[in-house]
């Protein structure tokens, strides 16, 4: 382990007053209170000829007028063997022209480096794109905190789409809560409270607030604007404090001494989030269009209150489709007008502040520092297997990673199946025909023989895809409009119709087969079983069934049959399952049912892929929260993947037990986390099936592999002591679906992202 911690973490740290002081010891904090305690240090920009009383988390300290310095910080974090290093950029946190100094730093870094741009420049100076560029260079990847910004490494930087990630800046985990009980303990009680915090400046429009308040007073004449902050330590050090006393006599000449408040403090953060709880409305009337980032606004949409701001770069992103009130620059009757609105309309402004602190969930801290450190995880452990596979040496991380890129090992496969298709189940490794087949599993290798069609992979036998489609074909009971299921080995059915489930499957398989096979003839053959078997699932009540049925509608629609009947029926599913979602979750339980089952991950799978194929944002935003919960569930304090055991199906509401584990746990949730990467582009989405599909190789309970390579089989699961020495058809198939997704990640085969996620608003600092 690293004496400075496995992270560490370049920039400013409190009680130096700056954004970025914030924000770098928030996330610090973040990191360490996450489940798998990670270590974290801070190393320190102090501005020359200042002192501060750090906390012991700062390790080290860079006079940032000190060449010297920094040559000095890179020498001993390589020695300390840390993992990754984070850059907290701003130029004038750096000495140097345009903050150059930094380069003596991340020019000598030995481990991969992260970098966070606080601001990024429309229109840099030659020496400033200099340094950007050197650090991008220099980086394994770059983090900008809104589309803006993203937009701009891109088209004036020629940074490449794949180095860039979009991560919100933290907001604190705070209960939604009403203001009247923080306005009374701070002395506002019963007033109409409009809220600016952060460090004083010309550049946040605090004039123009000041000028709209006689406006806003008409209407609420007990309002009161309260301007929370210090004046930036610049600011003092060039000016004194004649800003803040313009602002004081400005407010004197219009007369409303007893409407505006001015605490010149620089408070911390308990104290910060009483202030923002007091507040009705909260405004930053920035100046500048140019503004990337804003900490007051991220913070206050986070904790869940209605804004009225001037449309800057982070305002429109952030508070565009009515999440809050923009209006233009400088315009003090538009400000008033739209600030005395909401301060008289109680139920806009609830109903604003509800869907600000619903849609800001996903920028608290935990969800941030889950992201970073996936993001670091991931740039970590691909440096090592460099270096590994470099040095002609083995870990199990290089292990796993040319795991996922070696080509689906089919021999067990094809000793499972004969003349009619899959068959259940083995013993050890040797087919049990005793048991016969199933359609969920042909369903399962029809899907499988469907991934194995596309360019890079080697397909399986044409011979054999066309007995999967044939037993398919013969299980459907055109009387009664319902698949079989069970088939013993003399190839009579063992039922008349299956359960909702494995109608579901088989629709999944043959919407997918619809959409990929390479044979045209199978692929309309597909189309029409689909077809003809899709109008019984408005009958069913199984939400698994209803999820099986929108995969398979998502490849049937893709193929081109997309009827009216067909995008009717993913409609209603689809709203079925949010509703049922909606209807069951709680803070802490955000999930579809009472209790957990099996192919858990099949259900937010649903929603993420129907949502990001018929544009809908909700059922999109429903998929990713539900999955969210669900791989939070399923991983251990120390970082690996626990499925939810089989010996937890069905209870209510209880942490899930840890046995059995099975791989069918293991494969939804690789193929679920799959699609919310496609869907949002969040870097732990992938972590998190990397880490799903470890589960096969031995990163489990047991530390005991599920899978043989060569031959390709896969053990059914894990029990308490041991494996499950069945290596039947459901767990093969389980694993080589799962093997064929993550070569395809890993070959950079499958597309990139093509959806942001839409609050992908950070800070530059809280000032």
């Amino acid at each position: 382990m690293s004496l400075l911690g496995r992270f560490a973490l370049v920039g400013n740290s409190l009680p130096r007053r700056c954004g970025i002081a914030t924000f770098t010891t928030d996330l610090q904090k973040a990191i360490e209170s996450l489940p798998a305690r990670e270590r974290c240090c801070i190393v320190a920009m102090t501005d020359d000829g200042r002192a501060y009383d750090y906390p012991p988390t700062v390790r080290l300290q860079i006079d940032d007028r000190r060449l010297e310095d920094y040559e000095r910080a890179a020498l001993i974090l390589n020695r300390s063997r840390c993992e990754v290093v984070s850059l907290q950029h701003e130029f004038g946190i750096f000495g140097g022209e345009a903050g150059s100094h930094i380069l003596a730093l991340t020019s000598r870094l030995s481990m991969p480096l992260v970098t966070t741009f606080h601001t990024v420049l429309e229109r840099p100076t030659p020496a400033q794109r200099r340094v950007v560029g050197e650090i991008v260079e220099a980086s394994a990847r770059v983090i900008i905190m809104a589309e803006k910004g993203r937009e701009l490494l891109r088209t004036v930087y020629q940074v490449g789409e794949e180095k860039i990630a979009v991560i919100a800046h933290g907001t604190p985990d705070s209960p939604f809560v009403e203001p009247d009980e923080a306005k009374r303990a701070l002395g506002f009680a019963a007033r109409p409270v409009i809220l600016t915090f952060g460090l004083l400046s010309p550049s946040k429009g605090i004039e123009v607030m000041i000028d709209a308040m006689p406006e806003i007073l008409k209407t609420s004449a007990n309002a009161v604007y309260v301007v929370l902050g210090a004046t930036h330590p610049n600011l003092v050090r060039d000016q004194g404090e004649a800003y803040r006393n313009s602002l004081m006599a400005r407010v004197r000449a219009h007369g409303i001494e007893s409407h505006v408040v001015f605490l010149d403090r620089f408070v911390d953060q308990a104290t910060l989030l009483r202030f923002i709880s007091m507040c009705d409305v909260y405004a930053t009337p920035y100046l500048n269009e140019t503004q990337m980032t804003s900490g007051t606004l991220a913070y206050s949409f986070g904790l869940g209150k209605a804004i009225v701001s001037t449309p800057y770069w982070h305002a429109r992103e952030l508070l565009g489709d009515g999440r809050g009130v923009l209006v233009p620059f400088g315009d003090v009757a538009a400000l008033g007008r739209e600030t005395a609105a909401l301060l008289s309309d109680g139920p806009r402004r609830l109903a604003m502040r509800q869907r600000a602190y619903a849609e800001g969930r996903p920028m608290t801290w935990p969800r941030i520092a889950e992201r970073y450190c996936a993001l670091f995880e991931s740039v970590g452990a691909g440096a090592r297997d460099r270096h590994v596979l470099r040095m002609g040496g083995d870990t199990s991380a290089a292990r796993r990673g040319s795991q996922a890129v070696r080509a689906a090992p089919l021999g067990h496969l094809l000793s499972l199946c004969d003349d009619t298709g899959l068959l259940q189940h083995a013993v050890h490794s040797v087919a049990n025909r005793s048991h016969g087949y199933c359609t969920d599993d042909n369903a399962r290798a029809l899907l499988l023989a469907c991934s194995l069609d596309r360019a890079g992979e080697a397909p399986l036998p044409q011979s054999l895809t066309s007995r999967f489609a044939a037993f398919l074909q013969h299980a459907w009971n055109p009387d009664i409009r319902r698949f079989r299921n069970f088939m013993g080995f003399d190839r009579r059915w063992l039922d008349e119709s299956g359960s909702e489930d494995c109608h579901g499957r088989a629709l999944w398989a043959l919407g997918e087969c619809a959409r990929s096979d390479h044979d045209g003839s199978r692929r309309r053959w597909a189309a029409d079983l689909f077809a003809e078997a899709l109008p019984v699932v408005e009958s069913f009540h199984s939400p698994r069934a209803w999820s099986f049925t929108l995969l398979g509608l998502d490849g049937y629609c893709a193929a081109g049959a997309d009827n009216a009947a067909a995008r009717l029926m993913r409609e209603r599913l689809a709203e079925r399952l949010d509703a049922m979602l909606a209807a069951v979750e709680t803070p802490g339980w955000e999930w579809f049912e009472e209790g957990l089952a099996y192919d858990n991950a099949r259900l937010p799978q649903a929603l993420i892929v129907t949502g990001c194929s018929i544009g809908s944002s909700r059922h999109l935003d429903a998929g990713l929260r539900s999955l969210r919960w669900l791989m939070r569930l399923q991983t251990t304090p120390t970082g690996r993947f626990r499925p939810v055991g089989s010996m937890s199906f069905g209870a209510s509401r209880t942490h899930p037990l840890a046995f059995d584990q099975q791989p069918l746990e293991a494969a939804a949730s690789i193929s679920a986390c799959l699609a919310a990467w496609r869907a949002e582009g969040d870097d732990l989405w992938r972590v998190h099936s990397q880490r799903a599909f470890g589960w096969f190789f031995g990163s489990n309970d047991l530390s005991l592999p599920l899978v043989d390579l060569a031959p390709g089989s896969c053990r059914d699961g894990l029990h308490p002591d041991r494996p499950n020495e069945n290596r039947g058809g459901e767990s093969v198939v389980s694993y080589l679906l799962s093997l064929t997704e993550m070569r395809q990640l890993d070959g950079s085969s499958i597309p990139r992202p093509t959806r942001q996620p839409r609050l992908t608003a950070g800070v530059n600092d809280l000032a």
